[in-house]
């Protein structure tokens, strides 16, 4: 392909998710990955350099884009290079004209930054969003160490503080450390420590999905225990049987719900658990260097249904902790909506139950919780926050 083409297939891919994001359709990766499927004369290197011509113009625009050229066009004014293959030639785009409309350069629509202001995001944090996110994996203790796997990787850097994280070059051929190596944001690990999961406590996870905390409370747990890992999604919990398996990992219990009827799986469960993780589903506002198109999809009337399933998930989640047992409250969002507003409300509405300090290596305090940013912590983004049932 050449450059022009490049050019012409990001604006049709971008034209693509463009769409995707508007109608709640299939992510980015997903979209580039079907077209290219059906383009195999397109070798490597033109995969590589029309990826990044899209991810390019989808971190530079906040605002969703009317279309793949305004989005490309926009990118092109930052760089003359890719201005340049605007020239009209055999599958280039046509040349820009000088009054074209464009896409307006931004770090997330203008309402959705104002309620990233009134959470306490600074104007450098905000900016920090829509970086590159580093390749951070959890060497899994059931089968390896760090120290041991380490010669065997390219450049391993260790994580202050995360005995059990590495930092890889981007781009890491982990397919010969399957099982040994989880590939796992540094962030996400720290905040799964405040689990404090030990051998032979009875574990839920409770928005479980395809099990990456689920594993690494196994881990924690030398094996020896229980972790029911429940979820309402049956294709994401599928693919945690799998991993497990690879892990070693043997106390890991799948449980299918039922979206709506979740409780009547889990009465069994009430008052059995010594703690109940609740990572749960959110605006995803902290994962943007990794999904930075989901800025696209957000709108105030989505937000506020992940702000009604987070207390419902919270409802179902606290009747199944023991007496004196722990709840851990988990979101990737930096909106306090999700996030140390939850743990107010619940406590309001709890008056028994209290938050504990949660001491992480990562994150500083916020509310009742820790929170973790890119800027401070170059992790995702997450809240934390661990609440104690009453004896």
């Amino acid at each position: 392909m050449t450059p022009a083409a490049r050019t012409q297939a990001a604006i049709d891919l971008l034209d693509a998710i463009v769409a995707a994001a508007a109608d709640n359709g299939a992510a980015a990766d997903t979209l580039i990955a079907r077209y290219f499927a059906q383009r195999r004369y397109a070798g490597s290197k033109d995969r590589r350099a029309v990826r990044e011509l899209v991810y390019a113009a989808i971190r530079l625009l906040g605002e969703r884009p009317a279309n793949g050229r305004d989005a490309m066009v926009a990118l092109a004014k930052t760089d003359p290079a890719i201005a340049a293959t605007f020239d009209g030639s055999t599958h280039a785009p046509l040349p820009i004209a000088a009054n074209e409309d464009t896409a307006t350069p931004g770090i997330a629509p203008a309402w959705l930054m104002e309620r990233l202001s009134a959470s306490g995001l600074s104007a450098e944090e905000q900016g920090a969003l829509t970086g590159r996110a580093p390749l951070d994996v959890r060497v899994n203790t059931l089968l390896a160490t760090a120290d041991a796997i380490a010669p065997e990787l390219r450049e391993p850097q260790p994580i202050v503080g995360l005995p059990d994280a590495l930092r890889l070059p981007a781009g890491t051929d982990l397919a010969p450390f399957a099982g040994r190596l989880e590939v796992q944001d540094a962030g996400s690990q720290a905040v799964t420590l405040a689990a404090a999961a030990q051998p032979g406590m009875t574990v839920v996870d409770l928005c479980a999905g395809a099990g990456g905390k689920s594993l690494a409370l196994a881990a924690a747990m030398a094996n020896d225990g229980r972790i029911v890992a429940a979820d309402i999604d049956r294709a994401r919990l599928r693919r945690l049987e799998p991993r497990a398996t690879a892990a070693g990992a043997t106390i890991i219990e799948p449980l299918l719900l039922d979206a709506g009827r979740e409780a009547d799986a889990l009465l069994p469960l009430r008052a059995a658990a010594d703690v109940v993780l609740i990572d749960a589903p959110c605006s995803g506002t902290g994962t943007w260097r990794r999904n930075p198109e989901a800025r696209w999809r957000l709108s105030p009337a989505r937000i506020d249904r992940f702000v009604a399933t987070q207390r419902h998930v919270l409802a179902l989640g606290a009747p199944l902790v023991k007496p004196g047992g722990a709840l851990v409250y988990i979101v990737c969002s930096l909106l306090d909506a999700e996030g140390r507003n939850q743990v107010d409300a619940f406590l309001a509405a709890h008056p028994r139950w209290h938050a504990e300090a949660v001491s992480l290596p990562l994150g500083r305090l916020h509310g009742l919780g820790v929170r973790l940013t890119p800027a401070h912590d170059n992790s995702d983004g997450f809240f934390v926050a661990r609440l104690r049932a009453p004896c």
